[in-house]
C-alpha cells in the first residue's frame, strides 16, 4: 500500500472481466473500511470513496524457445 496507490498481483478467472474485478474489489474494500472506520463514511456521504480509473499490465511465465 502507498499513500495514494496500492499495487496487488492477483489472477482473475478467465469467465470475469479485469473491469468487473476491479469494481467488486473497491465496492468490498470500501464496505469493509466504512465498517471498520465508521468517520471515513460520514466525510465521504455518497462521493465515491476510490477514483474512477484503474491501471492493469500482465505478468507471466517465460517460455523456453
Amino acid at each position: 500500500v502507498c499513500p495514494d496507490h496500492i499495487h496487488m498481483l492477483v489472477e482473475i478467472p478467465p469467465k470475469m472481466s479485469v473491469s468487473d474485478f476491479v469494481g467488486y474489489i473497491k465496492g468490498k474494500s470500501t464496505l469493509m473500511i466504512f465498517e471498520r472506520h465508521a468517520n471515513l463514511k460520514y466525510k465521504y456521504g455518497n462521493r465515491h470513496f476510490w477514483c474512477r480509473g484503474y491501471y492493469v499490465d500482465t505478468v507471466g511465465k517465460m517460455q523456453k524457445r
